[in-house]
């Protein structure tokens, strides 16, 4: 059990002297190519069938065109200007991210998390702020609100950078009363079985989250909450790789 405020992402050392109650932060995922042609390989291109001509006669090259409206009206005097799909892309600017006043300094530690599932109560918000951290900068989080959070098959991994990590696993984790969860990046299922990937670019709808989710994979900043408490649960140090 812990009291509200208690910063969840302590030091790694205070984990492992007290209680499995440290949480750290975590990288997104990275994206992944959808792509099935490698430009850096081979990628074969189809060989142009040559078009006969007949000798004397002109060829006159054609202009590509967009697709017509069949039902619109034509203005002849209009010229019609093709796409170009090699056009560069209008930055996206990032969504906003305000700075959390009611957060606790969080380690810079990253942490991995996975449970089988992790169901709300009274999920009142999904928002993305800043956190601040014990080096003195911030990260970008994504703040997820809620009156409980419960969370079956525990595990969590923090290891710091070319040292020993703590692996902390429990058959449930119980987050209760004004809960704040800061979170880098979420993979899982919906509880109908869709997959959903969610980061720290733009929150979620509540739609997407209720009442819970399945199968779970977190880039885990920190939590907060009244009281937190953990059953049957098992710690180990892991030497580092």
């Amino acid at each position: 059990m812990i009291r509200r405020r208690m910063g969840v992402a302590a030091a790694l050392v205070a984990v492992m002297v007290a209680t499995p109650l440290t949480l750290g932060a975590a990288s997104a995922p990275g994206m992944r190519d959808a792509g099935i042609c490698i430009p850096l390989i081979y990628c074969p291109q189809p060989t142009p069938t040559p078009t006969p001509t007949t000798p004397g006669t002109p060829t006159t090259p054609t202009t590509p065109v967009l697709p017509i409206d069949p039902t619109a009206p034509v203005d002849p005097s209009t010229p019609v200007v093709p796409s170009d799909p090699q056009a560069p892309q209008a930055p996206v600017e990032p969504v906003e991210a305000p700075v959390d006043a009611g957060a606790p300094v969080f380690t810079g530690t990253p942490a991995s998390m996975g449970s089988e599932s992790l169901s709300f109560t009274g999920l009142s918000g999904i928002s993305i702020v800043s956190v601040p951290t014990v080096d003195g900068g911030s990260i970008r989080a994504l703040k997820i609100s809620a009156e409980s959070i419960t969370i079956k098959g525990f595990s969590l991994t923090v290891r710091p950078p070319d040292g020993p990590g703590l692996v902390t696993t429990a058959d449930t984790m119980s987050l209760q009363g004004d809960v704040s969860v800061y979170i880098g990046s979420i993979s899982a299922s919906s509880m109908g079985g869709a997959p959903l990937t969610i980061g720290t670019d733009t929150p979620p709808p509540l739609t997407d989250v209720e009442p819970g989710l399945l199968n779970v994979s977190m880039g885990l900043v920190g939590s907060i909450a009244d009281l937190i408490t953990y059953s049957n649960t098992d710690q180990r140090i892991v030497e580092a790789e």
